[in-house]
């Protein structure tokens, strides 16, 4: 995994085949150190960078390369991801396998290892067919259910939590705006979103296209995944609604987690509204 900027400037951890970790200092890792053990004979590398809300680390066993993330999600919720990447390896995209503890376990408290993906960010000439994976990955998954713990837009518009975002801890002119561009998606599908497609987390190789950092997938509104491309494949008027609603998506997404940012989206959405 390694550090690269989304279209909307912030950085993202993710992998890639020449990434160098920050070098360990005393105890790297903390207690993802200690949960690791449960791996065996596990070396960390050192600190990936990037990643706003779990702590991910490069690690090495029997000189393999993998990546170490401990994630803030239910147990429930990382079986629901650790189940989708299942079933999308089995159906041929490309994400990172997991690597179980030896007692079979595929994750402990929050720490997942996988293999390392690698290959290359996109280039404008790939974006294509990163949005042709992304619509595979929409029509395998239109009956998927619900993430555990998470809410989609959609459902948002009733409901004032689910996954990172609390609508209780924005001000009410904000979530109201927010409501609204959700709102105008009423007739656009909804099945499995990747959450966060930026270049920083797919890689491209000569066997095609892949993704990881799958911390915010859920089930949502499908063109959600196709709005903040650096080259845009939607058409209009579906791309200006989708990145309004897209902002409003990051803004509440991050409103508590990454305050900036959030409120950056927040403003980009009401100057777009004309507020």
């Amino acid at each position: 995994m390694a550090v690269g900027g989304g279209p909307d400037g912030r950085a993202v951890a993710t992998s890639s085949p020449d990434q160098v970790a920050t070098p360990a200092r005393a105890a790297p890792g903390g207690p993802v150190r200690e949960l690791l053990r449960l791996w065996g004979d596990i070396e960390v590398v050192g600190r990936l960078g990037g990643g706003h809300r779990n702590e991910v680390l490069e690690v090495r066993r029997d000189g393999e390369r993998l990546v170490a993330r401990r994630s803030r999600r239910s147990a429930a919720a990382l079986d629901w991801e650790l189940d989708l990447l299942d079933f999308l390896a089995g159906h041929g995209f490309t994400v990172p396998a997991v690597v179980p503890a030896p007692d079979g376990r595929r994750h402990v408290r929050g720490v997942v290892v996988q293999r390392w993906l690698p290959g290359r960010p996109p280039g404008d000439d790939d974006w294509s067919r990163v949005a042709g994976e992304l619509a595979r990955l929409h029509a395998l998954t239109r009956d998927w259910p619900q993430r555990p713990g998470f809410r989609s837009t959609a459902e948002l518009l009733h409901r004032v939590r689910g996954g990172d975002v609390d609508l209780t801890a924005m001000p009410p002119t904000a979530v109201a705006a927010c409501r609204r561009a959700w709102r105008r998606l009423a007739d656009v599908p909804r099945a499995v979103v990747h959450g966060d497609p930026c270049p920083a987390n797919i890689r491209v190789t000569g066997h095609g296209v892949g993704f990881l950092d799958w911390d915010e997938s859920r089930v949502d509104h499908i063109t959600l995944d196709l709005a903040d491309f650096p080259v845009p494949v939607l058409a209009e008027p579906y791309l200006t609604t989708t990145r309004a609603a897209l902002d409003a998506w990051e803004a509440a997404n991050g409103w508590s987690l990454e305050p900036s940012y959030a409120r950056d989206r927040l403003a980009r959405l009401t100057a777009a509204d004309g507020e």
